[in-house]
């Protein structure tokens, strides 16, 4: 099935939940914030969210640093 995730299409297999596709693009669930659909999501509900042909997602990654 094809998914739009930040802009790109992907390819991904039919029953993928966001955290598998979190898993796939090797990153952690504690460090995003999801935008599925034009609504924000939970942590607790990434696992549970199965993907459709056609969703829209939207990952922001957060990264630590300073001087």
């Amino acid at each position: 099935m094809r998914v739009t995730v930040n802009g790109d299409p992907m390819e991904l297999n039919e029953g993928t939940t966001l955290t598998d596709l979190l898993v796939q693009v090797q990153l952690k669930p504690e460090l995003v914030v999801i935008e599925y659909n034009l609504t924000i999501l939970r942590r607790d509900e990434l696992a549970g969210t199965v993907l459709k042909e056609g969703d829209q997602v939207e990952i922001v990654h957060f990264v630590g640093g300073g001087v």
